[in-house]
């Protein structure tokens, strides 16, 4: 069931791992900066950044019943699968973490877009 109605709720086991995958990219985000090799992580900063955005959005259409709402999520399956290689990339705990919220959350974005 969603928060609020039961039209969602066919939706929110990926609304959640949106919220948790963003959240988690933010995170990861904060403590990359504080990193040493802060220079070898810029494009995984980068996309943290953008993953982030782009499950926030997801969550957004997805609460509003969108019409695009599959489309947004397959795509937003595509950059959780590109920010959970890049945060592969590096052996810190946030990024294992992030990159195993950014699996989950592209799992149940493919799930969401075949519905």
């Amino acid at each position: 069931m969603g928060l609020f109605t039961m039209e969602t709720g066919k939706h929110q086991s990926c609304i959640d791992a949106c919220n948790k995958c963003a959240q988690a990219c933010y995170e990861c985000f904060h403590a990359c900066l504080n990193e040493t090799d802060l220079n070898a992580r810029k494009n995984c900063i980068s996309m943290l950044v953008e993953c982030a955005m782009m499950c926030q959005m997801s969550v957004s259409t997805m609460a509003m019943k969108g019409q695009y709402s599959s489309e947004h999520c397959s795509l937003c399956a595509k950059i959780c699968d590109s920010c959970a290689k890049e945060c592969n990339m590096f052996d810190d705990e946030h990024c294992k973490t992030c990159a195993q919220a950014c699996q989950d959350c592209a799992d149940e974005c493919r799930k969401m877009a075949s519905m």
